[in-house]
């Protein structure tokens, strides 16, 4: 069977990532599924500097066709912050709460409409003769005053769709797979994976 690598070590990626590539017939594996591979340092400027790296790099390690994602939350009024450094916002081994708890504590003084935000995705695909394309994706969405929902990961609980008046979190898989960042960059991939196993088979 065909493989294909996503390049995470983090399960709830792998879930969702899994979930949007459903009908792609082909095995996922992911950097857990090679232990003995380097850590990759994201040092990249931007999104897609990150994913470029995370997928060319794996790809010449493992040999397989690989995808690797960098995605994150741009705040307008922080001056489009956390960015690159979403994960990481609450300093060195952050945990998600504690990442949004110092969002909540930068914006307690900002209005609601004012604490307009995106997530931000950049896909990359590569094999290990280099990289094949990259991909965007973009949700717009406004920061709430509070963590609510359980669903999800990282700024999901604070991210408020306005049409919805609430959270990727309280919303659910079944909504945010369909419009989330991820969903966007994705959809575009998806159809380089194809492309690539149809001229490769």
């Amino acid at each position: 069977m065909r493989e294909l690598l996503i390049a995470t070590r983090n399960e709830r990626k792998k879930k969702e990532l899994k979930t949007l590539l459903d009908g792609i017939d082909v095995r996922i594996l992911t950097l857990r599924n090679f232990p003995g591979l380097p850590k990759i340092v994201e040092d990249g400027r931007n999104f897609k500097e990150n994913a470029i790296k995370k997928a060319t790099t794996a790809a010449k390690l493992t040999g397989r066709l690989t995808i690797a994602d960098d995605s994150g939350l741009e705040v307008d009024v922080l001056g489009n912050k956390p960015g690159v450094y979403s994960s990481r916002f609450a300093g060195k081994g952050a945990t998600d709460r504690k990442n949004n708890l110092k969002l909540l504590r930068l914006l307690k003084d900002t209005p609601f409409k004012n604490r307009t935000a995106r997530f931000v995705c950049h896909i990359a695909i590569s094999d290990k003769s280099g990289l094949i394309g990259t991909t965007k994706g973009v949700c717009s969405g406004v920061i709430g005053f509070k963590i609510q929902g359980t669903y999800g990961f990282g700024y999901d609980p604070l991210f408020v769709i306005p049409k919805y008046g609430k959270t990727f979190a309280e919303l659910g898989a079944r909504i945010k797979n369909k419009m989330s960042h991820r969903y966007k960059a994705l959809k575009k991939a998806k159809k380089l994976i194809l492309g690539y196993f149809r001229k490769n088979s």
